[in-house]
């Protein structure tokens, strides 16, 4: 059964990449670590997703603004997301991403649901795990040895009311041993996280939008907060 499941991961990364074909990339998502999504598609199991580059918008003055009426469903999901200087490739580990990373920044993942309810995990997996694009906020260098990730509580709110407060701890795994995952992950299908790429890391807040709405994502001291609207 395990075989079975794992076979059916594999065909639906393996979709996911031919779909992409010449497309270019600018980033990539790492799937599934966070909350109930966690292990949803199998114990350890944390699937990538391409981010198209033309699909990286950024919130420094003022609000990206998303058309509702271009989606039949859409979400936002606040990450945090990395910025690469250096190539990680297969063998990476957590201490190698650490490395590699030269900035964060707050951000908004706006997921498309282009998918029925029953579909299969090939298929969501092909579908490229719902990404449509993200938004990233200013970005920070720091000392990722010593700066705390896990202690960063994200606030969410829609119209200035808060409709969501997400403690890290315990919700998320470790950004770093999720960059590693990820360059380990690409390195089984023939491909490298690249210096340059975007890299989210998973949801801290998760919401329908189903309204006209402006979205506001605080993480705390000292990322500033990140901006999106619906229209």
């Amino acid at each position: 059964m395990a075989d079975v499941a794992a076979a059916e991961r594999d065909e639906g990364l393996r979709r996911q990449l031919a779909a992409l074909g010449s497309r270019e990339v600018g980033g990539w998502k790492v799937g599934l670590t966070s909350g109930q999504a966690r292990d949803s598609m199998g114990r350890g199991f944390r699937p990538f997703g391409y981010i198209l580059k033309e699909r990286i918008y950024r919130a420094d003055d003022t609000s990206p603004v998303f058309r509702l009426a271009d989606f039949e469903r859409v979400g936002v999901e606040n990450e945090m997301c990395f910025r690469l200087r250096e190539t990680l490739r297969g063998d990476a580990s957590r201490d190698d991403a650490i490395a590699a990373v030269a900035g964060a920044m707050p951000a908004f993942e706006i997921n498309e649901q282009r998918l029925g309810a029953g579909a299969s995990v090939a298929d969501r997996l092909a579908d490229d795990l719902n990404q449509y694009a993200i938004v990233v906020g200013r970005e920070e260098v720091l000392d990722w040895r010593h700066f705390d990730l896990r202690a960063l509580c994200v606030v969410l709110r829609r119209n200035d009311e808060i409709v969501q407060t997400v403690e890290a701890k315990g919700h998320i795994d470790d950004h770093f041993d999720s960059i590693a995952a990820l360059a380990r992950q690409l390195d089984r299908f023939g491909r490298s996280l690249d210096a340059g790429s975007y890299v989210i890391t998973g949801a801290h807040t998760r919401q329908a939008v189903t309204q006209p709405s402006r979205y506001r994502g605080d993480f705390g001291h000292p990322f500033a907060p990140v901006r999106v609207e619906f229209q």
